[in-house]
């Protein structure tokens, strides 16, 4: 489609140095300037915040204590990127089109032969009585999710105002911090754009289960307190406790700038196919920018306007073409799917829809004249990535597979699909909409590892959930790369197998025929003393070993380093237990209970060496088609491992009990 926002077609010429200016710092900005800087442009890029680029889907994990900031931030620096220059903390309050000049609020000009203006949006936030009192905060850039997360600490009764994805996300992350989360929705819906009554009331439920309490149907009358927030008054005249109140009442573009001068605007800036401008030098991407009548929140669209964008700057053909909207992420305690316009669809002529549902999930799809054209669900779905291409591609759905559908669930028989095999329209990071074909194209110009398909494409550089299907993909056309620490936990891992396998193949070590008080044996496996002290330090190894490996769950253990390093020294710890487990035993088994618990301590050491191999070697196995990014080689030893530790706690109890006791 062409808007006709100028007069006649105007070509631009190719920026010089210097001459490419990008305000606004968000995912969909840095998008445009890489891909300039990539096609040799020297590009300027301009934040209006002080941090460094980030990615604003995964606030909630950093609210929730998940990541450190330094995990949500974008690689953007001259030295990750040649030829782009960022600035930081630089907010543009006017542009001189006739000079084609940025001006900060410091006075600083920026020169520009073309500018792209990647602006965002911001928090709504509705004339609420006492919306201004203390303790009423926004969720929506990284200076909100600051202030949440220090409020958390002593918040006790937090009320998020809105129930869209960005309330719940942020009730996720505050239900995570043990608030006493409650969420209050206008609408007789949760996610009422994303998901229909029924479905809603599914994902209610489940979020419901989790302790955090739902208001539907009704709104925020008052925020109430003096001075500070102490409590919420609703439309229904019920008023909840409160000390702090989260608005998530959706957003409104950053469309001033523009306004002020004299682009044409209404909901967003008016842009034509190519993201351009009534100005022939200005063009507009992302939440800002308003397409065929749309303005777009999520960062696929807004990655997709930024190629095209690209192109039109770089002289090249190139027409933005909207896409189906698609949402696929994890609220809390829930997988949430939605493909297609719901609310249009369920009132659509010659739309039918049929639905699928059990205790832990549901499904329900929209088919015109014999096409699939949206899905909803609610619970985890392998076949979700699927849908979501068959939706947006229009797939024809035969009887056969509606009759599946009914039965079963889903439209083809329940295999989970290799990525190599997936079609290049199937869609691989949700995100961004980047395809299979796309990352395909990638590797295929020398992209090798992670980092760069995400610099070439962008998939993996928002949640990062789509990494393990990119290295996937990555094993059928590159090396596949090794874990940080390879080389010493294979080392490690080997002495580990080695040596716990004595017991199993040679044998134990025997005690000497008679007493010897000069006997390094007789000392260590005959005196009490010596035998109670190497027992209790081999059960604090094993306490230490155990503990580390529910480092997933103990927060504590992220401001000590990364997974990879306590990987490391949780392997470490197994080999030290093989040496301690050596010197209280000799590696005899003993008998009865004490056999059980020697022969289920050697085989957790012996499986827990198999995994550290396995994972050191993950790369070399890989490249000899053993195992798979999804499916690697250490699954089963990990859970047979894992399952081996189980018995441990009890029967090393009894140990020390029949020990003392006889």
């Amino acid at each position: 489609m062409n808007l006709n926002l100028r007069p006649e077609p105007v070509s631009h010429p190719v920026a010089d140095a210097s001459d490419v200016l990008v305000v606004g710092g968000g995912p969909v900005g840095v998008r445009v300037a890489q891909l300039l800087a990539q096609a040799g442009q020297q590009v300027v890029l301009l934040g209006d915040e002080t941090h460094d680029p980030y990615n604003r889907v995964r606030l909630t994990p950093l609210l929730g204590g998940d990541v450190q900031f330094g995990e949500i931030s974008l690689n953007v620096s001259e030295d990750s990127q040649e030829g782009l220059a960022l600035h930081t903390g630089q907010r543009v309050v006017q542009i001189d089109r006739d000079r084609q000049v940025a001006i900060g609020a410091n006075g600083q000009e920026w020169p520009y032969k073309t500018l792209v203006l990647a602006t965002g949006s911001r928090a709504f936030v509705p004339q609420i009585p006492g919306v201004d009192l203390d303790g009423v905060y926004r969720f929506r850039t990284a200076d909100d999710a600051s202030a949440l997360l220090a409020r958390s600490f002593s918040a006790r009764d937090v009320t998020i105002v809105g129930g869209g994805l960005l309330g719940l996300e942020a009730a996720r992350g505050l239900a995570r911090r043990n608030c006493k989360v409650t969420v209050v929705e206008h609408e007789d819906r949760l996610m009422p754009r994303q998901l229909d009554t029924a479905a809603a009331v599914h994902l209610k439920e489940r979020i419901e289960e989790l302790g955090v309490t739902i208001h539907t149907g009704t709104r925020v009358n008052e925020i109430s307190g003096m001075g500070r927030v102490e409590s919420v008054i609703l439309s229904d005249g019920s008023e909840i406790k409160s000390d702090a109140v989260v608005v998530c009442a959706g957003v409104r573009a950053n469309i001033e700038l523009a306004s002020e001068s004299g682009l044409p605007i209404e909901r967003g800036i008016l842009v034509d196919d190519q993201m351009q401008t009534r100005d022939p030098n200005i063009f507009a991407v992302g939440e800002c920018a308003q397409h065929g009548g749309q303005v777009i929140g999520l960062v696929g669209p807004g990655y997709a306007q930024a190629e095209v964008a690209s192109d039109a700057i770089l002289g090249k053909t190139a027409s933005y073409v909207p896409q189906i909207s698609a949402t696929k992420l994890k609220v809390i305690g829930a997988d949430v799917f939605s493909v297609g316009d719901v609310e249009k669809l369920e009132v659509r002529h010659n739309v039918k829809s049929h639905i699928w549902q059990s205790e832990t999930a549901y499904r329900r799809v929209f088919i015109e004249r014999g096409r699939l054209v949206g899905v909803i669900a609610v619970g985890e779905w392998d076949q979700a990535s699927r849908m979501q291409d068959a939706a947006q591609t229009g797939e024809a759905v035969y009887p056969w597979m509606l009759y599946r559908f009914r039965k079963a669930g889903s439209f083809w028989v329940e295999a989970e699909e290799e990525m190599m095999d997936m079609p290049d329209t199937a869609t691989v990071c949700n995100c961004t909409g980047v395809t299979c074909g796309q990352i395909r194209g990638a590797i295929a110009g020398g992209a090798m590892d992670e980092e760069a398909i995400g610099l070439k494409t962008g998939a993996g550089t928002v949640c990062g959930t789509c990494k393990p299907l990119l290295s996937e993909l990555i094993d059928a056309g590159a090396p596949p790369k090794a874990v940080r620490f390879s080389k010493p936990l294979v080392a490690i891992s080997s002495v580990a197998v080695f040596l716990a396998l004595i017991p199993v193949l040679i044998g134990y070590v025997p005690l000497p025929q008679s007493y010897s008080a000069d006997s390094l044996r007789d000392w260590a496996w005959r005196d009490n003393i010596v035998k109670q002290w190497s027992g209790y330090i081999l059960l604090g190894i094993l306490c230490a070993a155990m503990v580390i490996g529910l480092r997933k769950r103990i927060r504590f253990f992220d401001k000590l380093g990364g997974y990879d390093g306590w990987r490391f020294v949780h392997i470490a710890i197994g080999l030290l237990a093989v040496f301690g487990f050596f010197a209280h035993t000799g590696f005899r088994l003993g008998s009865n209970l004490n056999f059980a618990f020697g022969v289920a301590f050697v085989a957790t050491l012996i499986l827990g060496a198999v995994v550290g191999l396995a994972t050191g070697g993950d790369h070399k196995l890989r490249e000899h088609r053993i195992g798979t990014a999804r499916k690697p080689a250490r699954r089963v030893p990990a859970w047979l491992h894992i399952l081996a530790v189980w018995p441990l706690p009890v029967l090393a109890l009894f140990h020390i009990l029949t020990v003392y006791a006889f």
